[in-house]
């Protein structure tokens, strides 16, 4: 289980978490303003030679897979890009986008582009279930979602089948503490990514973040933008930091909220989320009146009880040691969601019952009541073993455990043995240690971390402040927990706001508290 910077944070996040979103806004058609506009051409750093954007084919939005269609305020359309970017001439793919046009037309800025995270997440079916979260952005902006590749429709990852995900959830532990169990755990991973290799091999090694952040160089063009104006979330500030790096003179208005690390590489990732989720886990026991030490030790003792005997649930299903850490880490990306921790281990520990920890692990994992998986994490995966380097063995993470037992007695076993199964085989290589972020002649972008978040612990916000750059990086820091501040903190929420609507750059080092 890698714990994923989910594609969600802020206000998203709590609608999100509790499965709520189910209805989208409208209101009135967009215009087409892209459709007139002459092809632009590409005078990026890309591999290939520059290419020719054609204007994009707006139309009425179909459903997502397994959703509803959004509201009539909304259009979709789909930008072909070359699949491989240092061979602008060779096959291409359809990236998809979905777009709420301004409703102030009169004073429309242009743009604004969403990456919510993961990587995985699709902004075709977030951005408009999110989108009342960015009405005030809205009036000047118009608001553009879009499926990364490796997750839009015309290049999505599939790994395995619903039966083989259903089989690897109930029997692979991935705390291994027999031979056995390790052997079987490194052939999960090792059988996931010869999966992926059948399934998508043409794919893979095209799907990392810097060809997403050359596609999003396309999509600006594509728009008739001159700059970029962007708002990237957990995931989505990596793939922002590696756009400004590339294509630093076309930043422009940019916000990067619940920030990954720039400087972690595969295990330093692994290190800070377990400090991230532990740190957020003792905040939720200390807002209980518990005493954190003694709390993070009963949940520890839980789930060694559930490992050796799993707990029954309504559905006929069992809940594992894997599960319940899984169901334990979801509501930990929302302040809001705390409340569904605290029933669902009371249910585990009082009732012995796994009904609300099987239920917040299959809504992390994408299963539906019919058992079926999304490929979320597939995409996940692949996104991020393309871009990794390393390759840490079962023998580098078992090493690793001391360390993050001490580090978080709940989440680090999980998260160092992940190390190692996650890229477990992968047929590609992947491209870099760490991702670069330096964007020297940048615009100012505004660089947001939370103290209290789980999934991208604030001290990363800091250091993607620095590796972007003086003059570039500016941070803004806000005392809180989840996952994510705007819509979240009324001072973030102002300050971004005016941010993008007015040019207004906050001074650098500024709290909300």
């Amino acid at each position: 289980m890698r714990v994923r910077g989910r594609a969600r944070a802020g206000a998203a996040a709590a609608l999100l978490v509790t499965a709520v979103l189910t209805g989208c806004d409208d209101g009135p058609a967009p215009p087409r303003p892209s459709e007139g506009s002459a092809p632009q051409t590409s005078r990026d750093p890309s591999p290939g030679t520059p290419t020719a954007v054609r204007p994009l084919d707006w139309k009425r939005c179909d459903a997502p897979e397994g959703g509803t269609a959004p509201g009539t305020a909304w259009r979709c359309a789909t930008l072909d890009v070359p699949l491989d970017h240092a061979d602008p001439d060779g096959e291409t793919i359809g990236i998809a986008l979905i777009r709420r046009a301004a409703t102030s037309k009169s004073e429309r800025l242009g743009s604004l582009l969403f990456n919510f995270g993961g990587p995985g997440g699709s902004g075709v079916d977030i951005l408009p279930r999110a989108a009342s979260s960015y009405r005030e952005l809205n009036t000047r902006y118009d608001l553009v979602g879009f499926d990364p590749r490796g997750v839009t429709a015309d290049a999505r990852v599939r790994c395995r089948g619903d039966k083989e995900e259903e089989k690897a959830y109930r029997e692979v532990d991935m705390t291994p503490e027999t031979a056995a169990e390790e052997a079987a755990f490194i052939a999960d991973g090792t059988d996931f990514a010869a999966g992926c290799g059948r399934l998508s091999g043409a794919l893979l090694p095209h799907v990392g973040t810097t060809s997403a952040a050359r596609d999003m160089d396309a999509i600006r063009r594509a728009l008739g933008d001159r700059k970029l104006s962007y708002f990237g979330i957990s995931y989505g500030t990596e793939l922002g930091g590696t756009y400004a790096h590339l294509f630093p003179e076309t930043v422009g208005r940019v916000v990067l909220d619940a920030v990954v690390d720039p400087t972690a590489d595969t295990v330093g990732h692994a290190r800070n989320q377990a400090t991230g989720f532990q740190r957020a886990l003792e905040n939720y026991l200390k807002d209980r009146g518990q005493d954190p030490a003694a709390g993070t030790r009963r949940i520890a003792a839980l789930l060694e009880r559930i490992d050796k005997d799993p707990l029954p649930t309504a559905s006929g299903r069992e809940l594992n040691e894997s599960l319940a850490v899984t169901g334990i880490v979801t509501p930990l990306y929302s302040r809001s969601s705390w409340p569904s921790l605290t029933a669902a281990l009371d249910e585990a520990a009082d009732r012995g019952r796994g009904d609300r920890l099987l239920r917040l692990a299959d809504s992390y994992n994408g299963r539906d009541e019919h058992g079926h998986y999304d490929t979320r994490s597939h995409a996940q995966r692949a996104i991020s073993c393309a871009d990794a380097r390393a390759r840490p063995t079962a023998a580098e993470a078992r090493a690793l455990l001391p360390e993050f037992r001490e580090l978080s007695p709940v989440f680090g076993p999980f998260l160092a043995w992940d190390t190692a199964g996650w890229c477990a085989g992968w047929p590609v290589e992947g491209e870099r240690d760490t991702p670069e972020a330096s964007a020297p002649g940048a615009a100012p972008i505004l660089v947001i971390g939370t103290t209290g978040d789980p999934a991208t612990p604030y001290e990363g916000a800091q250091r993607m402040a620095d590796e972007l750059g003086e003059g570039v990086g500016v941070m803004l820091t806000n005392e809180g927990e989840g996952h994510g501040s705007y819509g979240e903190s009324a001072c973030v929420t102002s300050l971004v706001d005016a941010y993008f609507l007015e040019g207004k750059v906050p001074e650098d080092g500024r709290t909300c508290s």
